[in-house]
């Protein structure tokens, strides 16, 4: 009816009514399983305008729409070439341009996203037997950033538009109260000025939050702990520990932490950036013992160069075993591997051939780690 209205009024005024198509390139390409935040304001703005809005699963009906708009996060995510050169499609998001991606226009980025433009994706999909809590981030949780920026500009990492990191919504502008909890998309929310306040709104919805892309510990203040030590977070709370070089500091600041909390705790562990070799993988084995002594769980974090290294096995087996709890809680580096041959009986499974290559090349790094139960 809403549409019916404006459309109306779109008449009186001489404005043209649009066919609207949006496509999630990283939804096409990689079945992520997050929604585009992105795709979501587009289509609650251009809806509130009247225009027909569609989501679009492939790229084969873009010349039946007035205005094509695709967004994508990962540049790793492939599209088709020909959408370059139609006059009729716009492109947006990081995994086009990198850290120079244009800012939506101020009307879009801050109306209240339509969080049911993916509804006839997802619900196809669940008729076709996929979980339904594969969908969670889709179906369960408002999405929003209460703040932008960061100024650290670490080279891998794609947040360096801002040179620091400031207010950017209301929690109301992004709230749908029908939804269980809150996500997060925040760059360095601890870094912003006006955390504590921010923190007062989230809590004021009763309802829990994330910060999805992790928070600065290295930020952490004796305050900055206690207060989020007591909110109602949703999940494991995140960090990150990217470089062994920040060791003390990290374990100073997890002291600090734990001080106030044993709540589960993972820190996202960055991996084959600045080399891919032995050295690294040592590293990564330093970094878990730390986080371990404190409780925390490791979240393997691969840069892509991983790919070109030949430890590429090692490196994937290592991030299977950390990255599922229940395995690193209970079972080393070796013991992880060998559970895995145990299912493979004909021949030696990935895991295997990666752990005794990296053994047979490096075995005193391999002596020092791997036998290892961390988590006792």
């Amino acid at each position: 009816m809403e549409n019916i209205e404006e459309n109306s009024k779109r008449k009186k005024r001489g404005e043209k009514f649009m066919k609207i198509g949006l496509i999630d390139a990283d939804l096409l390409n990689n079945a992520s399983r997050h929604p585009n935040l992105a795709i979501l304001k587009m289509s609650g703005y251009y809806k509130s305008l009247g225009h027909d809005v569609m989501l679009l699963e492939d790229y084969d009906t873009t010349d039946n729409y007035d205005l094509v708009c695709i967004s994508k996060v990962f540049s790793s995510t492939n599209v088709p070439e020909f959408i370059f050169n139609k006059s009729n499609i716009k492109l947006g998001g990081t995994g086009f341009y990198w850290d120079n991606a244009p800012d939506l226009p101020y009307e879009i980025e801050h109306h209240m996203p339509d969080y049911h433009i993916y509804d006839n994706y997802i619900n196809s999909k669940i008729k076709s037997g996929a979980k339904r809590s594969y969908y969670q981030d889709y179906l369960d949780y408002s999405i929003g950033f209460s703040s932008r920026g960061c100024f650290r500009k670490c080279s891998f990492c794609v947040n360096k538009k801002y040179d620091k990191a400031q207010k950017h919504s209301p929690i109301s502008e992004f709230l749908d109260t029908t939804r269980k909890g809150i996500y997060l998309w925040d760059d360095n929310f601890l870094a912003c000025s006006h955390w504590e306040e921010i923190l007062d709104n989230l809590e004021a919805t009763k309802k829990p939050f994330q910060f999805r892309q992790g928070l600065d510990v290295r930020l952490l203040t004796d305050k900055k702990a206690q207060r989020l030590s007591k909110t109602k977070y949703h999940g494991d709370f995140i960090f990150a520990f990217d470089n062994i070089k920040d060791r003390d500091l990290i374990e100073d600041k997890l002291s600090l932490w734990r001080k106030y909390t044993d709540k589960s705790t993972k820190l996202y562990v960055l991996c084959a950036f600045e080399s891919q070799d032995e050295n690294d993988i040592n590293n990564i084995f330093e970094r878990i013992n730390i986080l371990a002594k404190y409780k925390c769980l490791p979240y393997i974090m691969r840069y892509e160069k991983y790919k070109d290294s030949d430890l590429e096995g090692v490196y994937t087996q290592i991030a299977r075993w950390c990255n599922q709890p229940n395995f690193f809680k209970k079972k080393s580096f070796r013991e992880f591997c060998e559970v895995n041959q145990e299912y493979v009986k004909t021949k030696k499974c990935a895991s295997m051939i990666a752990l005794e290559y990296f053994e047979n090349k490096y075995p005193e790094i391999a002596k020092k780690w791997f036998d290892i139960k961390f988590w006792e």
